[in-house]
């Protein structure tokens, strides 16, 4: 058994990000300023964007997105259940009607066939998920929503870094990236917002800080003009250049650690191919570059012997760290009560909500600890 605790994720912080984030510290503009400026310009080369807006989380973003498209009661939005419920929570807080699209049952995103049943006169959104670093199906997807002129939001919280069809994520359309510890890279809190509709850009680039006609920091004028006017009602979402140092320090190093995720990951699918009771994710076949974010897996639990939370206190026991990503939200008890859906409505997002179990995958990691999680497996289902 391992001495030491392996955590299933960890952020990778290096020595130089911690004296980047000290020099703004020092410096004495800590909050939105160049560093901020320079990551926006930085994120939307590496992904080929139009451009980019720094928030201070995904979240933000998308309720900037939705506030920006006037998305409120009467409006309905589909999206996956199988995500975290940030997105859900939004839509419930502006009166607008969620409508959850099943997933395929082993890439675990939304498909053209999933999302077209439900389209209706009322639907003003699409939001798909691109799941633990895979890629959504992109182009029917925009297709069926050009062909009914209804737009198309990607929620890449799990994919920086990721490719479709020889493309980045946020290169074309809109995609919004969160940068939470756990993710591909971090910013110890951040999100930024990509898209091709330059109008939109600016109405974020508004919203983000009180609605005021100009950025939180002016890149012409080395600050923020006296004399700028609020032109609608905004929020405080600005990221801070503490957090953009830091942004800036993972993101020249985000190849790298994708590199190296995508070596462990490898090592899982060999190690567990001869395991039946537990059921990697299956990536799609269509052309496209997995950031493996998560390792997610599924436990068989009548071949196991037992269920999730057990198997996963037995690998805690044995010193191996695991997460549940995610419970479906249908299923979480505020909207059980709210917005109650038959059993079986989404066989496909229920029969994986029961059975998902993340296991240790982070940049910091070694090959001998992927050894040492499958070896736990072994031994608990055992």
């Amino acid at each position: 058994m391992r001495s030491q605790f392996l955590p299933f994720s960890k952020p990778s912080i290096s020595e130089a990000e911690i004296e980047a984030v000290a020099e703004v510290l020092r410096s004495g503009w800590i909050t939105t300023g160049a560093k901020t400026a320079a990551f926006e310009q930085a994120f939307a080369g590496y992904c080929q964007a139009q451009d980019a807006v720094a928030l201070n989380s995904a979240t933000a973003s998308m309720h900037l997105v939705l506030v920006a498209m006037g998305i409120g009661p009467g409006d309905e939005v589909i999206t996956p259940s199988l995500t975290w419920v940030s997105t859900v929570n939004l839509l419930r807080l502006l009166g607008a009607t969620p409508v959850f699209a099943d997933i395929d049952r082993d890439s675990l995103m939304v498909s053209r066939q999933t999302v077209e049943p439900l389209l209706s006169e009322r639907t003003r959104l699409i939001i798909p998920v691109h799941f633990a670093g895979a890629a959504v199906d992109l182009e029917p997807l925009r297709q069926m929503a050009a062909a009914r002129h209804i737009p198309l939001i990607e929620d890449a919280a799990h994919a920086a870094g990721t490719e479709y069809q020889g493309k980045k994520i946020g290169q074309q359309g809109t995609a919004i990236f969160s940068f939470h510890p756990i993710k591909n890279m971090t910013c110890g809190e951040g999100g930024m917002f990509c898209s091709d509709d330059v109008d939109l850009l600016e109405h974020i680039r508004r919203l983000k800080f009180h609605g005021l006609g100009m950025d939180a920091f002016d890149r012409t004028m080395q600050g923020r003009s006296p004399q700028a006017e609020v032109q609608e009602p905004g929020f405080k979402y600005n990221l801070t250049d503490m957090a953009a140092a830091l942004g800036l320090g993972q993101l020249s190093r985000l190849d790298a650690f994708i590199e190296k995720r995508t070596a462990l990951a490898e090592r899982y699918l060999a190690l567990l191919a001869d395991v039946p009771e537990i059921l990697p994710l299956i990536p799609p076949t269509y052309p496209m570059r997995h950031s493996w974010h998560l390792f997610a897996v599924r436990l068989d639990s009548q071949k196991a012997g037992m269920g999730r939370e057990q198997f996963m206190a037995e690998l805690k026991k044995r010193n191996i760290g695991t997460g549940i990503h995610f419970k479906a939200v249908h299923q979480q008890r505020y909207y059980q009560e709210c917005l109650p859906l038959p059993a079986g409505t989404l066989p496909n997002t229920e029969w994986n909500s029961e059975r998902l179990c993340s296991l240790p995958l982070f940049p910091d990691m070694e090959l001998d600890d992927v050894d040492d999680v499958v070896r736990a497996i072994k031994e608990v289902l055992a």
